[in-house]
């Protein structure tokens, strides 16, 4: 993708409906985030940033994945249905599948851009699911489905125990750079700030602002789409612990998120 391309996609001002659809908003609900409409607890928005703080209007640019499943570790078949918006907020949420396919019993809800993005500061603001068996997410991921490597980088909180959130990358589909960093509070209880800095060299994740843990090693370098996501797991009770379905539906919510290029000379 072009530089210039590239820029003008990261600069999307994008708010969202009550449900995800495929079809596009008025014009008028595609106005950009002003200082008067952002709450105390969202950041600044610097003027060409990409930005979605889940309010109001369908964003041009971002979809909800439905009826596929990953397959493999994933025991959810992805449903538009469990993308929801409310009180300003993104709901991703996993639940008995109403229409069961290939044998994946259960429905989860994934968020992602259209578009590709490269080197920049990623954040989100979002409130975790507690149960043993599921992850909540926030990441960038492009692979074979998209024609490129597999490359990926993860900030991902597992239910079985919400005071950790895992790090990890992958380059050209080599992984295992898993991380777990003591949070010092519980990631289902309040929203927090979770965001990674992906440089040429290097991969910078922070929490709430403070400095969790970095890579220099084998970095990423795909452009790659923006993407949310929560689901519970299967033949994976070693990391995830076994499922517990008692309590669905189970949501983890978004306020918001937010990318920001680095300079092209950087």
């Amino acid at each position: 993708m072009e530089l210039s391309k590239k820029i003008i996609s990261a600069f999307l001002i994008v708010s969202l409906l009550s449900a995800c659809t495929a079809k596009e908003a008025p014009a008028e609900t595609m106005a950009a985030v002003t200082a008067e409409t952002t709450s105390a607890a969202e950041p600044e928005v610097p003027e060409g940033h990409g930005y979605a703080n889940f309010t109001s209007g369908l964003p041009d640019g971002w979809e909800c994945s439905d009826g596929w499943s990953n397959g493999s570790m994933f025991n959810v078949t992805w449903r538009k249905k469990n993308v929801t918006f409310d009180d300003g907020k993104m709901q991703l949420i996993i639940d008995n599948d109403t229409v069961p396919k290939g044998g994946v019993p259960y429905s989860g809800g994934e968020f992602r851009s259209k578009d590709f993005y490269g080197y920049g500061r990623y954040e989100v603001s979002m409130k975790a699911i507690k149960n043993d068996g599921v992850v909540s997410s926030f990441f960038t991921y492009t692979g074979p489905s998209d024609n490129n490597p597999w490359d990926e980088i993860d900030v991902e909180i597992l239910g079985k125990d919400t005071t950790k959130v895992q790090f990890n990358y992958f380059t050209d589909g080599r992984g295992n750079h898993e991380y777990m960093y003591d949070l010092g509070f519980d990631a289902s209880e309040d929203f927090h700030t979770y965001a990674f800095e992906w440089h040429k060299d290097k991969i910078v994740w922070y929490v709430d602002g403070n400095e969790a843990h970095s890579v220099t090693e084998n970095i990423p370098v795909t452009e790659s789409k923006i993407m949310m996501n929560a689901w519970c797991g299967k033949g994976v009770n070693s990391w995830l612990k076994a499922f517990n379905d008692e309590n669905l539906p189970l949501t983890a919510e978004y306020e918001w998120v937010k990318f920001t290029p680095f300079d092209p000379e950087e």
